[in-house]
């Protein structure tokens, strides 16, 4: 009996048959497809699609919501750009760790999956917890960075005031911020009212409440129910100190270099979202939508993806 070569033996079962990632199409956005992907430890869900050899966008979505934000305005950029919605851990069908919320690991996790997908060159579009991580993202990885799109977000750190406004046409804005971060009493108060609360939160921070229909709502309580889900959403703010200091850090070495549209809203949390980002940015870009409140890409689609596609198909920073 001839005995078998061990070297021969290890390669044979160490080999790799490749094969396509497993994937779901998206039944209301034809051409684009639900995947996951695992980037140390955390499995991640993202829905990709648009066109093949496009630009790569990538977009990040903030609190209470997932890549469903992104829905309405990712069929009108989708034969340009090819298209990458994550939802952040902790969001979506993502994982919700126990840890890891602070904005900089955040944003590398982003960045792992893009280094997974081998893809080394794209712009990033970020709303409300998503431009909290844009930020870090871009001061981390600015040579990766083509443009960069935040919209109606103050960033820990950066442009969030450290005193947040009492004034009862501004407080219901933002009065959530101080409120997440508490610990146990978010969680007492909204338990088993998740429903009540989203709506409100949704609806209320909207210029017309019929954006959200009944079904838009129910998939972000699909998502906030889910195991870890109240507690993940939480996270962020619970580690908004953690992020500001990591901000505070990255911003003394100096500005971001790559372009920067800062779009607000007339309604929305910062109308002028530009002026404060340029003590921080070397090229910052303004735009306020109108008639619109927090949730832009929900809200005028339609706007927002013009803005998009004319700041977006500028010359390419080096």
């Amino acid at each position: 009996m001839t005995e078998q070569d061990p070297n021969s033996r290890s390669q044979s079962a160490a080999r790799v048959i490749e094969s396509p990632p497993s994937s779901r199409p998206e039944p209301g956005l034809d051409g684009f497809e639900h995947r996951f992907a695992t980037i140390g430890g955390v499995r991640l869900h993202y829905v990709t699609g648009g066109k093949p050899d496009g630009e790569v966008l990538v977009l990040l979505a903030g609190f209470p919501e997932s890549w469903f934000a992104w829905r309405k305005i990712m069929p009108m950029l989708s034969t340009t750009y090819r298209i990458i919605a994550p939802d952040l851990p902790g969001q979506g069908d993502s994982d919700r760790p126990m840890g890891g919320y602070d904005t900089q690991t955040l944003a590398t996790t982003v960045h792992g999956l893009l280094e997974q997908l081998g893809i080394g060159r794209y712009s990033l579009v970020a709303h409300d917890v998503g431009a909290w991580v844009a930020y870090p993202y871009a001061a981390l990885f600015g040579g990766e960075v083509r443009r960069l799109v935040l919209m109606d977000a103050g960033i820990p750190g950066i442009t969030l005031p450290d005193a947040l406004p009492t004034a009862p046409d501004r407080a219901w804005r933002t009065w959530h911020f101080a409120f997440h971060s508490l610990p146990d009493l978010p969680e007492m108060l909204i338990a088993g009212r998740e429903l009540k609360y989203l709506d409100w939160f949704l609806r209320r921070k909207t210029a017309n409440p019929e954006t959200f229909s009944d079904a838009d709502i129910a998939e972000y309580l699909r998502v906030f129910v889910k195991d870890g889900g109240m507690r993940a959403g939480l996270a962020y703010y619970r580690a908004a100190a953690l992020s500001a200091q990591q901000n505070r850090e990255l911003s003394a070495k100096g500005k971001l270099q790559m372009p920067v549209l800062a779009l607000g809203s007339d309604q929305g949390s910062i109308a002028d979202m530009a002026t404060p980002l340029e003590n921080f940015a070397e090229d910052v870009h303004g735009g306020v939508i109108a008639n619109c409140g927090h949730f832009l890409a929900e809200e005028q689609p339609t706007a927002v993806a013009e803005e998009l596609n004319a700041f977006l198909g500028g010359p390419p920073h080096d």
